[in-house]
């Protein structure tokens, strides 16, 4: 995995930290941490840090990468738990949803990179193959990029929002069937070619038949088990991920295809937000291996000649693909405003780019020397698209003059959002006291959203009328998929004070402005709350205590 430093080995065989491999992997781990928090003071996503790390202690930097077998697992396994992620959030119905300009964009966008991308590249000198392949990695942005900066920026419920996520969706399809073709299509051949292409998509259309069986009448079932145990619930989704995609890479496909089709095989069960939640850590810190491993690999031979390539790429993808956006969303009848903040999420690569690079690689299509131009081509655009899309406003005030060129002069109206979930009040918990609670508040015609980990009561109170998602306080990462910006109140039921106080602390970075209410069942567990910001404590044994003597002393009969 990593090798010794001979330089960090003293005379006499004196041991040093740097002479195990697991104290040179803490020093790694170190060093990434340091520079994860450069990046995030300079807000840019960790991607960019993370293959800088990797060229740092590759053979380039220090030399403390050389061996890369094993970390070249992990980051198989990291890239497979970022397709079945992929996979899990599918919202097909969202495509719908934002209407014809999703598919418009997201295919007309594609198209027009990979056609002028592979003329570029065929004009700086680079072979049919490699022309082909730095084109199609051009085309496609970064899913977890974008929706984390519009998160951050509260925007992914505005228009330009949902229609960018959602042609990022289109591309998201576009870049796991070229996956799917490159590996079924881009080994040599034999003597019999009908044969072996008649017998690739066999097995791909039983591939895809054997999902839906699962999908339809099996993975329901064992989740209702499961998901009665969260780590069980977690390490399921794993081993279903990671054996979906051991199956595909025995039948000849990606380990990336089968491990998407993993997630999509669990998009339609109400376990997905819960499972995708859990997930998110253990990707991001896979992940760190797979970049690490390709920052190490690189290589600068021609640095001087790559560094003009490189230029040329990132202006084109910094500005013809922002601009092709613009073209279609004009023509389509979208304001200027709404184009340019939509176009501007596509005026990077993604890390799909350098697996796709990575792919090419092992395939044998295309050397080294590509790989690191599509690299350096990433971490310009990413980082160049972070701040872009970051003061979007400010530079759309500036170029707005221009900008209203391609605005027809009859705008198409702003299609209707997606059905919501209700959110008046986000109740944690339907124990005895949050059922009630819920109960309640649904007959006063409140509308409540439930939050419960157990399934059975998720399946339970949604018969009853009352909306529920399974999930847990513990979840941190879950609000995400919650509306907060649309609630009053979150209340918690949750007996344990550590959850609650660990859901107020996610609740304050996540900025909610709204109310909160938990349950405190000891005197103790309230004075640990009234330290906080809490707005109201509840406490239902003391609540049910004053009720019976009031109804006592009042000589009232008990409803």
């Amino acid at each position: 995995m990593i090798t010794k430093v001979q330089a960090a080995q003293g005379e006499g065989g004196g041991g040093r930290v740097l002479d195990h491999e697991f104290g040179l992997l803490a020093a790694i781990l170190a060093v990434a941490a340091v520079a994860g928090l450069v990046a995030n003071r300079l807000k840019q996503p960790l991607i960019v840090a993370f293959i800088g790390v990797g060229i740092l202690v590759g053979p380039v930097g220090t030399g403390w990468v050389t061996g890369v077998d094993q970390i070249e697992l992990l980051a198989e396994v990291g890239i497979a738990i970022l397709l079945f992620l992929v996979g899990l959030r599918l919202d097909l119905h969202l495509i719908r949803t934002t209407g014809p300009v999703a598919l418009a964009t997201g295919l007309g966008q594609v198209a027009f990179t990979s056609a002028v991308g592979y003329g570029i590249a065929l004009a700086l000198g680079m072979s049919h193959v490699t022309a082909l392949y730095v084109a199609v990695a051009l085309t496609f942005s970064s899913t977890i990029i974008i929706v984390k900066l519009l998160s951050d920026k509260r925007e992914l419920d505005q228009l330009h929002g949902r229609i960018a996520v959602g042609f990022l969706i289109v591309q998201d399809l576009v870049v796991v069937l070229v996956m799917i073709a490159l590996t079924a299509f881009g080994q040599p051949a034999g003597d019999h070619v009908g044969i072996d292409i008649a017998l690739t998509i066999g097995k791909g259309l039983g591939l895809l038949a054997a999902f839906v069986i699962m999908a339809r009448y099996v993975l329901p079932r064992l989740l209702q088990l499961v998901a009665r145990s969260q780590e069980l619930l977690v390490l399921f989704a794993v081993a279903w991920a990671v054996l979906a995609a051991a199956i595909t890479h025995w039948l000849g496909f990606s380990t990336e295809v089968g491990a998407f089709l993993a997630g999509v095989a669990l998009a339609s069960t109400p376990f997905r937000e819960a499972v995708g939640a859990r997930l998110v850590s253990l990707r991001d810190f896979l992940l760190l291996f797979f970049f690490l491993s390709l920052g190490a690999q690189l290589e600068f031979v021609d640095a001087g000649r790559q560094l003009v390539e490189a230029a040329v790429f990132s202006i084109f993808v910094l500005v013809g693909n922002p601009l092709i956006v613009l073209v279609i969303m004009g023509l389509m009848g979208y304001s200027s405003r709404v184009a340019f903040k939509a176009g501007l999420t596509v005026a990077q690569i993604s890390e799909f780019s350098l697996i796709l690079a990575a792919l090419g690689l092992s395939l044998g299509h295309i050397d080294q020397a590509t790989v690191s131009l599509i690299t350096v081509v990433g971490l310009i655009t990413i980082g160049g698209s972070t701040y872009l899309i970051l003061n979007s406003d400010a530079i759309y005030q500036r170029l707005e003059p221009w900008l209203s060129r391609f605005q027809r002069r009859n705008l198409r109206p702003h299609p209707t959002p997606p059905a919501e979930l209700p959110a008046e009040v986000i109740l944690y918990g339907l124990g005895r006291f949050g059922r009630h609670i819920a109960a309640r508040l649904t007959d006063a015609g409140t509308p409540v959203l439930a939050v419960d980990f157990d399934p059975d009561r998720v399946a339970a109170f949604n018969r009853q009328g009352i909306t529920t998602v399974f999930g847990s306080a513990e979840d941190l990462d879950f609000l995400e998929s919650l509306p907060l910006d649309r609630s009053r109140w979150v209340i918690s039921t949750i007996p344990t004070t550590d959850s609650n106080l660990a859901l107020l602390h996610a609740l304050r970075q996540h900025e909610y402005a709204g109310r909160v209410a938990m349950v405190a069942l000891t005197d103790r567990d309230a004075g640990r709350l009234e330290g906080t910001d809490v707005d109201v404590i509840l406490k239902p044994y003391a609540l049910t205590t004053e009720a019976v003597i009031d109804m006592i002393a009042g000589g009232r009969a008990p409803e």
